[in-house]
């Protein structure tokens, strides 16, 4: 939200107040609280009356965090909900010298100026960013009636700001205004699915507004030397969390808004839907499957999309009987076929639906402020939403979910989420409503993925969810939402992955070939490869099945390739995957998180790192020509074997069956030899490839089992032209070094 007009004036709706200069100051063990005079007093102690003041207060809930609290009105109503995060307050080095005060929390320190106004945040004493002249204000606007807190934080020259959730416009956002409003969208639009009032920048920290509302971030536009943040109400509050590693910003940043929880192995293989709008009964989906089997395509997952329930019905949880007469008996056949199912759900309860009336009975919906059930005929006719802040509707919700998984449903889509109203409504628990909005999203996968791990047990829990906000990681996967079958739509896809990985999402997923409409042949094969060299692969889309024959022949072999790629790289990628739930670190990751140093890195958004290791440059062109950037070294081409040398930028031609995919120098590959399923013993058969280790090198590698449990450690380093591997496996494996002329390979006991 935008208060002034240019730098000096202010919009004629807004009367604006800062934080001018520093009234008095009072410390504890674990705060320094600052009350500051919003105009200058000097030595005229009557200039204090008819004053508004700020109050700064700053503590730690974790080393190399702290937290900024800025209060107008103390006594402000403040309902709720907040974000679950970490709330505790850490003891606080603070220090007074000739300046004014330090504030340190490990590494990273703010000092609160005494003359003047100003907060200098430092990390290793290096400067990261300051508030600072009309930076801490309150804004009034007389029209509405209503408050806002105001902080913007100081960019320096050449500084990239990234994240703020699953954004599909520009990766870099810098000279944008973003609202954090779930929104149902699509790709091709500005708004989000899974809004996060986080960001980082390329100067090593990162800012977590922590408020459920519609933050408003002006991210170098209104004042191009800054990024603004605003919400209604009295009171703000952020945290500055300090790498200076952009890994390290989110292992922070997850330490507080919480890590993901590791995802069954079986849901990184393929993933195959009935589609939205298509015609199917159990003839259908199992001819889909068959001919799939018949093909020589591995299929991990069946996904039946909303039809699998009656029209103007959903979700009432009821199988259509002229449709599927008997879905026990066909989850019984298909789960002999080595599949897992995924049922389509949403939170809305249409009208003519079995569960309305019970719903509505016994107050288990959102309600307007008379009494009644809020009701809306978008999307389904007369439908209800549930109140998740109810504990007694998320049983009965959590109920109808049991019933399925007992039937043998493994999984759910928990589509929507975002179209949660906010005015004229009231919840059970007395929420704020304009703070639910976003925050709703989290109550509903949070629920669905506790029910499925209840019944399925730990380790085997996983939605395919579609909103989230901050948090929300803990609940994995994710998917992009509603993009259009062409290249530009694939490509704004990556950038909103690429966005959300900086919030911390590390499980994510895309509709391979677009949602919308249905692809040329080239589209499709080009997106089967970004989809199956992303953590979570699905055919899915709105009018069309998405199985590869109907393409063109080539897109069968083009999706059996990259499905059995994938299946034989699934000891690197579930070894990332159990790295993601240690360190918030995603799988699909920009390249300023490996390479943070490197200029051309940090604006990179056609190409990613997959894990640490591999470099992927999906092609957005039917003749197959890619240009991608390489950083420093000698990277080695995954499919011949080819070095190729950064950095700098490469141009190459390439068809259906391969894309640019390389391997960092000095990195060490682990992969199975199983590429019929993604779950199976990554021992078994296990290569370990070594590219151009460089002498001294030294890497350890954990091989999980399906627990995500290490199931061995290699120990990899280079020794002139010897190649040590220690190893506490008893399991025969293999090892290739690439590019390291001479050098032989040997053996011994991890002791």
């Amino acid at each position: 939200m935008r208060f002034t007009d240019g730098y000096w004036q202010t919009r004629p709706q807004f009367d604006l107040i800062y934080a001018t200069e520093v009234y008095q100051v009072k410390q504890t063990e674990h705060a320094l609280s600052v009350l500051a005079a919003t105009r200058p007093l000097g030595s005229n102690k009557g200039a204090a009356l008819n004053m508004p003041t700020l109050t700064l207060r700053v503590t730690s809930p974790l080393e190399g965090v702290l937290c900024v609290e800025l209060t107008h009105w103390q006594g402000a109503v403040d309902k709720g909900p907040r974000f679950d995060i970490r709330r505790v307050q850490l003891p606080l080095h603070i220090t007074k010298d000739d300046q004014g005060w330090l504030v340190a929390s490990g590494p990273l320190s703010a000092r609160v100026h005494e003359r003047g106004w100003q907060v200098d945040f430092e990390g290793d004493g290096r400067p990261l960013t300051s508030s600072a002249f009309r930076g801490m204000g309150r804004a009034w606007d007389r029209t509405a009636r209503r408050s806002y807190m105001i902080d913007s934080l100081m960019l320096d020259v050449g500084e990239w700001v990234y994240g703020l959730g699953e954004l599909f416009t520009p990766y870099l956002k810098n000279g944008q205004s973003v609202d954090i409003w779930n929104a149902d969208g699509g790709t091709a639009s500005e708004q989000a699915y899974k809004a996060v009032p986080f960001y980082m920048t390329s100067r090593g920290y990162g800012v977590l507004v922590d408020d459920t509302a519609d933050v408003s971030f002006e991210v170098a536009s209104e004042k191009v030397e800054r990024v603004q943040f605003s919400l209604p109400g009295e009171r703000l509050r952020y945290y500055l969390i300090y790498g200076p590693h952009p890994k390290q910003v989110l292992a922070r940043y997850t330490a507080l808004t919480g890590r993901p929880a590791l995802p069954p192995a079986w849901s990184f293989g393929l993933w195959l839907s009935t589609s939205f709008t298509t015609s199917y009964d159990e003839g259908t989906v199992t001819s889909l499957i068959d001919g799939m089997a018949a093909r020589d395509l591995p299929l991990s997952v069946f996904h039946f999309d909303c039809h699998w329930m009656r029209g103007l019905h959903w979700t009432d949880f009821v199988w259509d009987p002229d449709t599927f007469p008997d879905p026990a008996g066909m989850l019984r056949r298909l789960k002999e076929k080595g599949l897992k199912i995924c049922l389509w759900i949403n939170p809305y309860i249409a009208q003519a639906g079995d569960l309305f009336e019970e719903g509505m009975e016994k107050g288990y919906f959102i309600l307007r402020e008379d009494g009644g059930v809020w009701q809306s005929d978008l999307w389904q006719a007369g439908m209800a939403i549930v109140d998740f802040t109810n504990p007694a509707a998320c049983a009965w919700y959590a109920g109808h979910l049991t019933r399925l998984l007992d039937l043998g449903v493994d999984s759910f889509k928990t589509d929507f989420g975002e179209r949660i109203p906010v005015r004229g409504v009231r919840y059970h628990d007395g929420s704020d409503p304009l703070r639910m909005h976003n925050w709703y999203s989290f109550l509903y996968n949070q629920l669905v993925f506790d029910t499925i791990r209840k019944a399925r047990g730990e380790g085997e829990a996983l939605v395919f969810a579609r909103s989230a906000t901050a948090g929300g990681q803990r609940f994995p996967a994710h998917w992009g939402g509603d993009c259009s079958a062409s290249y530009v739509s694939m490509a704004e896809t990556l950038r909103g992955g690429l966005s959300l990985a900086h919030c911390g999402f590390a499980f994510w997923s895309h509709d391979i070939s677009g949602f919308e409409h249905t692809a040329p042949a080239h589209v499709y094969k080009r997106w089967v490869a970004f989809g199956l060299l992303s953590s979570h692969s699905r055919l899915h889309g709105s009018s069309s099945y998405r199985v590869p024959w109907l393409f063109d022949e080539e897109a069968v072999a083009v999706l059996r390739h990259f499905t059995r790629l994938k299946h034989r790289l699934m000891p690197y990628l579930y070894a990332a995957a159990v790295e993601a739930t240690q360190s918030g670190c995603p799988l699909l990751r920009p390249m300023v998180l490996e390479f943070p140093e490197d200029l051309t890195a940090q604006m990179l958004d056609r190409q990613y790192m997959l894990g640490d290791s591999l470099l992927v440059a999906p092609v957005f062109r039917e003749d197959g020509q890619v240009a991608y950037y390489l950083p420093e070294g000698q990277w080695t081409r995954l499919d011949d074997a080819r070095l190729v040398t950064g950095p700098g930028w490469q141009e190459e031609r390439h068809g259906f069956l391969s894309l640019p995919l390389l391997a960092r120098p000095g990195s060490v590959i682990p992969l199975g030899a199983v590429d019929s399923r993604p779950d199976y013993d990554y021992l078994d058969g296990l290569s370990l490839h070594a590219f151009c280790l460089a002498d001294g090198a030294r890497r350890v590698l954990r091989i999980p089992n399906l627990k995500g449990e290490t199931a061995a450690t290699f120990h990899i380093s280079r020794q002139g032209d010897q190649l040590l591997v220690r190893t506490d496996s008893t399991r025969p494996f293999e090892v290739f070094p690439h590019h390291m002329p001479g050098v032989r390979v040997s053996l011994q006991p991890l002791s």
